[in-house]
């Protein structure tokens, strides 16, 4: 099995991993303990117009801050504590879901807090590639996204017997190995302290856990719901 890290743009068109650690990848696998399906939108208009004619909760932001008059910003802590009869979130973010619109395989969704999870269902999926693409911010590297890639490819590698891994991708687990040295990073990346500055230290202390969750979203048919065993 050929194992990849790419940015932006995914080198496979078998199994993709889309990795917005801070803070896309990890809303919308919180999320899916609160809805049936995420309906990711590369536009405000976009979102605002599928929550006119379906109905839903609309969350988003740009440049961090919450977007007005949405129900939600894109902080997974707070989906996690939002209460609702609604089954569908609408979200566009200025990064994570830009990525998506451009992923010619199958994609899934990983992130430092699901790590283990999304590395075993990639290797269950995939045929002949698994390619673990950062998403960035703004068309530049985001250490945070670097370090999540890692700890998801240290798993694919201890699951997988057969492993043809980059070079690139050895540098990114040798960089996640040490937890102490990954979370200072994460917590001190340029995403994180402007996260910080605009009240979210929450979201980024539970984005820098590791493995807190099995959930896993697959993008299908402009929808992301969680795979089932």
């Amino acid at each position: 099995m050929k194992v990849t890290l790419s940015f932006e743009e995914s080198e496979s068109s078998d199994v993709s991993i889309m990795v917005d650690a801070l803070r896309a990848s990890s809303t919308i696998t919180i999320a899916l303990d609160k809805f049936k399906k995420i309906i990711p939108c590369f536009t405000l208009e976009e979102a605002l117009k599928i929550k006119e004619e379906t109905g839903g909760i609309v969350a988003g932001e740009r440049m961090g801050k919450q977007v007005d008059g949405f129900d939600l910003g894109n902080s997974p802590t707070a989906i996690k504590d939002f209460e609702t009869c609604e089954d569908t979130l609408i979200l566009t973010t200025s990064n994570g879901t830009r990525i998506l619109e451009n992923m010619h395989s199958k994609v899934l969704i990983g992130s430092l807090i699901n790590a283990e999870s999304v590395a075993k269902k990639s290797i269950a999926m995939a045929h002949n590639h698994i390619d673990v693409v950062m998403a960035g911010v703004k068309g530049n590297f985001a250490i945070e996204d670097y370090l999540a890639s890692g700890e998801i490819l240290y798993w694919i590698v201890q699951y997988l017997e057969d492993c043809d891994l980059s070079e690139y991708a050895q540098t990114a687990i040798l960089a996640s190995r040490n937890y102490e040295l990954l979370k200072d990073s994460f917590i001190n990346s340029r995403t994180a302290k402007r996260l910080v500055e605009l009240g979210y230290e929450s979201d980024v202390e539970l984005c820098s856990l590791i493995n807190i969750t099995e959930n896993v979203a697959i993008y299908e048919n402009g929808q992301l719901k969680l795979i089932k065993d």
